[in-house]
């Protein structure tokens, strides 16, 4: 059986845990020196997009962090994420267009709905997208193992079981993918996160609260790494080894 078959939203206390999301934003700023030592970019353009409820002011420190890596950074520029509103896709799609035009091929990173969108325009736009990094984002599965599946539907005024936009954040072998996924996620059920493998696409894990992803040290530096990868030479993430222990074996039991 797949874990998304057995997927279940995440307990109430590991709910109650995303408290500690403030606490790894702080780890970050405190280790902000340390983290200018991870692998520097080619200025390629990066669009980073947010989660369900949340505006770029929430992904504001890893722009920041991504920005000293050598990237042009952008936000996703719709305000609140209320799920596929309208003119929000088309929007998005546009200014992935414009970005490739201007600069060649870009990134994408999303938090939660905002590695959804990701996944979505790698999949109507794959000659323009570089490569995806998802944060803690439902992939595959019931909508029900997540959380945030009500607050979604009064967001965004629609169904959270979609199988048309469900189709539309399948991996797809022109684009590499990188999912990062945390099992103390108390959102979103870390199964709906983990991705099959596949000769381009992984799984990363890190001990993060949902809310924290987008603020961890260790997924910065993941990021980070993902995003240094040169063009179409990508290869799977391996942590240094001074950094090991923060990265604990996806596929484990």
């Amino acid at each position: 059986m797949s874990t998304a078959a057995i997927a279940r939203p995440p307990s109430k206390l590991l709910l109650l845990a995303e408290g500690r999301a403030l606490w790894e934003a702080g780890a970050t700023i405190a280790l902000w020196p340390l983290l200018q030592l991870a692998p520097r970019g080619d200025g390629h353009a990066v669009i980073v997009l947010p989660g369900l409820g949340a505006s770029d002011g929430s992904t504001e420190l890893l722009r920041s962090f991504l920005e000293t890596r050598g990237y042009a950074v952008q936000g996703w520029g719709h305000g609140t994420n209320c799920g596929p509103r309208p003119g929000v896709e088309d929007g998005l799609l546009a200014l992935l267009r414009r970005l490739h035009q201007s600069s060649g091929k870009v990134s994408l990173v999303g938090w939660s709905l905002g590695g959804v969108f990701a996944r979505m325009l790698a999949a109507k736009a794959p000659d323009a997208v570089r490569g995806v990094v998802t944060l803690g984002s439902p992939l595959h599965g019931s909508p029900k193992a997540t959380r945030a599946a009500k607050v979604y539907e009064l967001l965004s005024g629609r169904s959270a079981n979609d199988p048309r936009r469900h189709r539309w954040v399948r991996t797809t072998s022109a684009v590499p993918t990188t999912s990062i996924f945390s099992r103390s996620d108390g959102i979103v059920s870390w199964r709906s996160s983990f991705e099959e493998e596949t000769p381009s696409s992984e799984n990363i894990e890190v001990e993060a609260s949902h809310l924290g992803l987008g603020v961890h040290p260790a997924v910065f530096y993941a990021v980070a790494d993902r995003l240094s990868m040169p063009e179409n030479e990508w290869t799977r993430f391996a942590a240094p080894a001074g950094l090991r222990a923060f990265y604990p074996d996806p596929a484990r039991l």
